[in-house]
C-alpha cells in the first residue's frame, strides 16, 4: 500500500504519526475492511477545497444571466375550491 494509506487499526493506534503526517505531507487515508473509508487532510488542505472560488454577490453580477429581465407575474385567477 502507499505511504499516505492506513488500515484503521493502525489509524487508530498510530493516530498523531497519522495526523503529523496529514498535516505536515498529504492527505492520509485510511481503510476499513480493505475499502477505502475515509481521507484525513490539514486544515489549509480543507479550507483550499471547500472555500467558494468567488463570493456570491461577484458570483451573481459576472454570471451570464446578469443582464437577463425577468418578468414575474401572478396568476390573478381565484383558487379552485376544494373540499376538506
Amino acid at each position: 500500500m502507499k505511504n499516505n494509506t492506513w488500515q484503521l487499526q493502525e489509524a487508530k493506534s498510530k493516530f498523531s504519526q497519522l495526523v503529523e503526517d496529514a498535516m505536515n505531507k498529504e492527505p492520509q487515508i485510511v481503510t476499513k475492511h480493505g475499502d477505502k473509508a475515509v481521507v484525513v487532510l490539514s486544515f489549509e488542505e480543507y479550507i483550499k477545497i471547500t472555500k467558494p472560488q468567488t463570493d456570491l454577490i461577484r458570483f451573481l453580477r459576472e454570471s451570464p444571466l446578469a443582464k437577463v429581465t425577468l418578468e414575474a407575474t401572478r396568476s390573478k385567477d381565484i383558487p379552485r375550491d376544494i373540499s376538506l
